[in-house]
């Protein structure tokens, strides 16, 4: 691999890196909220939607850092 594409391989390692963070942010901030509802919320709309939206954010979580370990495979290959 040439340095421009390892360099460019690398920029977008870093721009998932901040997304991730983001992510993981953004998850356990929700995660919070759902802990901190009342157990009648957390088994009723509010609740299963927060759960959802963890499920999902964790989800989002595990590609992007997948994704990150691909870019690094690619950039040590």
């Amino acid at each position: 691999m040439n340095k421009t594409r390892r360099t460019a391989i690398e920029a977008l390692r870093e721009r998932l890196d901040v997304l991730v963070t983001e992510t993981e942010t953004l998850r356990d901030e929700e995660q919070e909220y759902y802990d901190n509802m009342p157990e009648s919320f957390q088994n009723g709309d509010k609740g299963i939607t927060a759960e959802g939206s963890i499920s999902a954010l964790e989800a989002a979580y595990d590609s992007i850092s997948s994704a990150i370990e691909s870019l690094e495979e690619a950039i040590n290959t």
